[in-house]
């Protein structure tokens, strides 16, 4: 960055939309259909596990007010609690689970497309060039500023929330209490189906701490961040809900269950064929937005990490728009390999193991952020709120990550915590370089 400018910051609409834009991704407009196949106690775990959403977004809201204007997020307030060590696994496992799963996106931005050009569905080569090249475009849009980024995120945030908003307004004229599924449908006992939503709605929630990661890069960040969290929590939730029981009852289940394109399909009954094409393109702007938003994740967190020396120095080099040109660079050509994977003949496979290591380094920056919340309010004696909330905040949330841990399987547990452990070689290293230079 050249001496004298300043990046331009981004506002309350901007963050908001960061939240909103990057939970909201494809995944919604197909999750009602899974969803289904077990039943309206689908409902409660959306409840249980927006609860769990809100108390996590509370914590990374008042930690904003503690760590002002430090970017990074889960890492920097992981590390203002447990030190660099967990601070380290934390930005190790979340910037992997960035270019991984901007990978995955980019193949569901493919996936959705084929709906308006079927001709991606049988030529790979086709796909896989429209595939790379959304990636490296929103790797450009983010080279040129957080600002710049933060447009496109608020168009594609509002592109992508009308279509929901269409078919929850005017569903409400076609619903029928006749569709409503019973209350469990599946073989399950009800503890086990209500484990299992929970575990299936939990990856709607992931990204309610975007607006914390770029703090450095937002304006008044005491005020905006936790305006933006709580607001952008609150608003992915209401969509997910109301969509969820407005689906349920449009659709009789044995449809819903099996239906690719649930919103697309409820749309088709309330405005015809063009309503369903409108629905389903805003699936595509879904998966397009989040992509832009991930990106940004993924050059923010190896930069807060390097200027704590513990990621290379490489990370924290700017472009003259005070962007991490390096992490967005390296972090694009990796998510290529990955998307490249996808699209080679026998590699599929290789492909969705690696998409179920990053499951856990998703939640492990929760964990440990609720734990480090109760430790640096006590260090620090700063106080938001009582001792007792903040005690009783803190452990919420660290109760129901653990939670979310459990229910996310006992295999992305195990190879998620394996590949946590690979980064250890890779800390030590860092922390010897470091002594090596005093």
């Amino acid at each position: 960055m050249t001496e004298g400018s300043k990046p331009k910051k981004i506002g309350l609409i901007t963050a908001t939309s960061l939240v909103v834009g990057n939970m909201i991704g494809s995944g919604i407009f197909v999750l009602p259909a899974a969803l289904a196949s077990y039943g309206s106690i689908s409902l409660l775990g959306w409840f249980f596990t927006a609860a769990g959403a809100l108390i996590l977004a509370k914590i990374f809201s008042n930690f904003s007010k503690i760590l002002r204007s430090k970017s990074g997020g889960p890492y920097v307030y992981s590390r203002a609690g447990f030190g660099d060590f967990i601070g380290f696994l934390v930005a190790w496992g979340y910037w992997i689970s960035c270019w991984v799963v901007n990978a995955a996106i980019a193949v569901a931005i493919v996936s959705a497309l084929t709906i308006f050009f079927p001709i991606l569905e049988t030529n790979s080569i086709l796909a896989v060039v429209i595939g790379l090249a959304f990636i490296w475009f929103f790797t450009w849009i983010n080279s040129e500023g957080v600002k710049t980024s933060g447009k496109f995120q608020v168009v594609t945030t509002i592109l992508k929330v009308v279509p929901l908003l269409f078919v929850i307004l005017f569903g409400g004229f076609f619903f029928s209490l006749d569709n409503f599924p019973e209350f469990n449908t599946s073989n399950l006992g009800d503890f086990d189906a209500f484990s299992t939503v929970g575990a299936l709605t939990l990856f709607a929630f992931l990204g309610l701490e975007c607006a914390t990661v770029p703090a450095a890069n937002v304006k008044d960040p005491e005020k905006t961040i936790p305006k933006a969290t709580m607001l952008g929590t609150t608003i992915s939730t209401l969509i997910y809900i109301l969509g969820t029981v407005v689906l349920f009852g449009m659709l009789p289940i044995e449809k819903l269950s099996t239906s690719p394109a649930p919103f697309a399909e409820a749309a088709k009954i309330i405005g015809g064929e063009y309503a369903g094409y409108f629905v389903a393109g805003g699936a595509a702007i879904a998966a397009i937005g989040a992509l832009n938003g991930w990106i940004l994740m993924m050059g923010q967190i190896p930069m807060a990490s390097a200027t704590d020396k513990l990621f290379p120095r490489i990370f924290k080099k700017e472009n003259k728009n005070g962007v991490p040109i390096a992490g967005l660079v390296i972090g694009s050509f990796l998510s290529s390999v990955l998307m490249l994977m996808n699209y080679t003949e026998g590699l599929v496979e290789q492909f969705e193991f690696i998409v179920l290591l990053t499951t856990l380094t998703c939640l492990v920056p929760y964990l440990f952020t609720a734990a480090s919340y109760a430790m640096v309010v006590i260090n620090k004696k700063l106080y938001v709120g009582s001792p007792v909330s903040v005690f009783v905040l803190s452990g919420l949330g660290f109760v129901y990550s653990m939670w979310a841990i459990y229910g996310s399987g006992n295999e992305a547990v195990f190879y998620g915590f394996l590949l946590l452990l690979l980064g250890i070689p890779f800390y030590v290293l860092m922390k010897w370089n470091n002594r090596k230079d005093l």
